[in-house]
């Protein structure tokens, strides 16, 4: 393979990371389910590309701009935002549980990446921005180039997700009661906060 397609994955590696290590519902999400086990963002990272390895191809056979359509985004942006609400007011409600209780998320790791990038309607934004972008970059190495980007996308996803379930399993003996309530109450907030706007920004 010729040297400049390993240059394009490395920087295709690092956009993707900047994009997943954003803070965002599904860091929240991840954070909420990672309390109890250390292998969810794994499973969010799965559930996540579940979703992505659709669009990509979507994108690579020319129908991008169905992602685009306004009742698609307006679906999409409404029905995202009230799952992220759903799922910040169970785990506001059940962060207030002792130290050794759950404030997960209401469905498996596995779904909980499926549902809070499917429900994210700035993902197709930035799919058909960004990642088209990236596209174009992957078909000039051909099919071979399509597959590798994907894989490390994917694998950017999933271990960035790994580290954060795994640094929050890995710490919670630190977390006082006080320290629970806090950050729990933030990943509510944060899940809430940007199911109102998904599913108000879609409308205006």
């Amino acid at each position: 393979m010729p040297q400049n397609l390993w240059l394009f994955l490395i920087s295709a590696a690092g956009i993707s990371l900047s994009g997943v290590m954003l803070p965002g519902p599904l860091t929240a999400a991840t954070i909420a389910r990672g309390y109890n086990d250390k292998n969810a963002g794994a499973l969010i990272g799965l559930g996540h590309g579940v979703i992505e390895m659709p669009i990509i191809a979507l994108i690579y056979f020319g129908f991008a701009s169905y992602l685009t359509i306004p009742v698609v985004k307006q679906i999409t942006g409404v029905a995202g935002g009230l799952l992220l609400i759903v799922t910040g007011l169970i785990v506001f409600f059940t962060f207030k549980k002792p130290v050794t209780g759950s404030a997960a998320t209401p469905y498996g790791s596995l779904v909980t990446g499926m549902v809070m990038t499917g429900g994210n309607p700035y993902i197709y934004v930035w799919w058909v921005t960004i990642g088209a972008a990236l596209i174009t970059g992957a078909v000039a190495f051909g099919i071979y180039g399509i597959v590798l980007f994907a894989i490390v996308h994917w694998s950017c996803d999933i271990i960035w997700s790994q580290i954060v379930s795994m640094t929050v399993f890995k710490t919670r003996h630190l977390w006082t009661p006080g320290v629970q309530k806090v950050i729990f109450g933030v990943c509510a907030l944060v899940l809430i906060g940007f199911g109102l706007w998904f599913g108000i920004s879609v409308l205006l």
